[in-house]
């Protein structure tokens, strides 16, 4: 390696070029941890890391998601990703699409591959229309799994999920202090669990904030696409019964919500604001900025890879579901409603 990568290299990882040298050439002398800070930096400057210093592969383990135009479900995918090689696990992504490979062929796929386990992320197990009978099989076949987003206690396995309801009920709490009175929701199929969740939530959050009957609560729910184009669709119906405010059952939504209220010729926030849920990346640098609920994707993705692994090692994890905290992220596309405006 030229002198000017290894001065690159030390600088980066803030150690000497003796040291990096010393890595690299699989030398003793080097503590476990200044070896890592060295490999991280060859990673970050993009170097590829001498064949004799890669890790061999603990296994495989599959990573079953939905499309990746919905950038949460990426930005989930990366975080699992790299805690499954920081354990030394090879993540294998597969990716649902219309028309393209099922659940089941991907999972058929990957049991043949020999994987140590699968993390399914909104799969069919969140649909309760489903047969969940399919689960049942694969722990029969001894295939460990997670699954993330939804969650059938017909389904021995352990599970991690956004508390779908607390979010909503975040959502409704900020545009009710803000001063709206009439907020509607859109959101994606009634069979999903979290859907059915954010309607439990929001619809409680209604009828408790702003004094509205059950009835009255359910005739502000929207259902559609999880998409820029179902957003738009949604809200057009919502802006129809006098909404001033919008909670979108996901980020992409909400974009297509705030196209709908500016073909009107109104403004967000002036005239309506507009709720997001998951904080995707690059939200935060939308006009204006989305006030959004955040998904905690980090200590999800996380806490599904120390699950599964614990059942990979032997010692079945808790099967139930862990519920993870969202937070309300408040950005420019919230304001005051028609009783302060």
């Amino acid at each position: 390696m030229t002198t000017a990568r290894l001065s690159d290299i030390a600088a980066q990882a803030g150690v000497s070029e003796a040291t990096v040298s010393r890595v690299l050439n699989g030398k003793a002398g080097v503590s476990a941890t200044t070896r890592q800070t060295v490999l991280a930096a060859l990673d970050v400057l993009g170097y590829e890391r001498p064949t004799r210093l890669r890790q061999r592969s603990a296994g495989l383990i599959g990573l079953i998601t939905p499309e990746l135009s919905n950038p949460i479900f990426p930005a989930l995918a990366q975080v699992i990703e790299q805690v499954l090689s920081r354990h030394g696990y090879t993540p294998v992504l597969c990716t649902q699409t219309p028309g393209g490979s099922t659940e089941d062929e991907l999972v058929e796929m990957l049991v043949e591959r020999g994987v140590a386990g699968i993390v399914f992320v909104s799969g069919l197990h969140a649909d309760t229309t489903a047969d969940h009978d399919r689960y049942a099989k694969l722990t029969g076949r001894q295939v460990p799994f997670v699954l993330i987003n939804g969650y059938s206690e017909k389904i021995a396995a352990p599970f991690i999920s956004p508390d779908d309801r607390a979010a909503m009920w975040m959502a409704v709490q900020h545009l009710v202090e803000l001063g709206h009175e009439t907020i509607g929701l859109a959101v994606g199929q009634k069979r999903y669990v979290p859907v059915l969740r954010k309607i439990e939530g929001f619809t409680a959050a209604v009828q408790q904030l702003t004094g509205r009957t059950p009835e009255q609560a359910e005739e502000l729910v929207h259902h559609t696409l999880f998409s820029v184009e179902g957003g738009h669709a949604a809200a057009q119906a919502l802006l129809d019964k006098g909404c001033t405010a919008i909670v979108c059952g996901s980020d992409m939504m909400a974009l297509g919500a705030i196209r709908a209220v500016r073909q009107r010729g109104l403004t967000v926030p002036q005239d309506v604001s507009v709720v997001g849920f998951d904080d995707s990346p690059l939200i935060a640098f939308t006009e204006p900025p989305l006030t959004t609920v955040r998904q905690p994707v980090e200590a999800m993705a996380t806490a599904a890879v120390d699950a599964l692994l614990e059942e990979v090692g032997g010692n079945p994890a808790q099967r139930s579901e862990f519920m993870f905290q969202p937070e309300l992220v408040m950005r420019g596309s919230t304001g005051s409603g028609p009783r302060n405006g």
